[in-house]
């Protein structure tokens, strides 16, 4: 894999879920796994603007290209560091590129 093309830091994060000692409900917190370098390449514009609960809501789907690793999967979020750090949500993949060279996910950031 080129490393020249992961240009930007991420930091990725996993679901950790424990029971309020009051209510007994869920309490879910995110938990950093790694902060690693990625290569970003955004979807083409489509028609993926949707209606949910009366809002429209719009979907930017993402490329996220990373070094080879199993130890990231699709529960978990990525905060890529732009010039403002955002949350993308891990949607699909990995898919393993090359002869593991590297992997590729497909992350989404909702936003309406």
């Amino acid at each position: 894999m080129n490393i020249g093309h992961l240009n930007h830091r991420c930091t990725i994060q996993y679901k950790s879920v424990s029971q309020d000692a009051n209510y007994g409900t869920d309490v879910i917190t995110w938990t950093v796994l790694d902060t690693r370098w990625c290569g970003l390449m955004d979807d083409l514009p489509s028609r993926s603007e949707s209606v949910k609960g009366g809002l429209s809501v719009s979907n930017q789907r993402t490329r996220l290209r990373m070094r080879y690793c199993t130890d990231v999967d699709s529960s978990m979020r990525v905060i890529v560091n732009r010039p403002t750090a955002t949350t993308y949500q891990i949607i699909a993949g990995p898919a393993i590129l090359g002869d593991m060279d590297g992997v590729e996910f497909v992350i989404e950031k909702v936003s309406s």
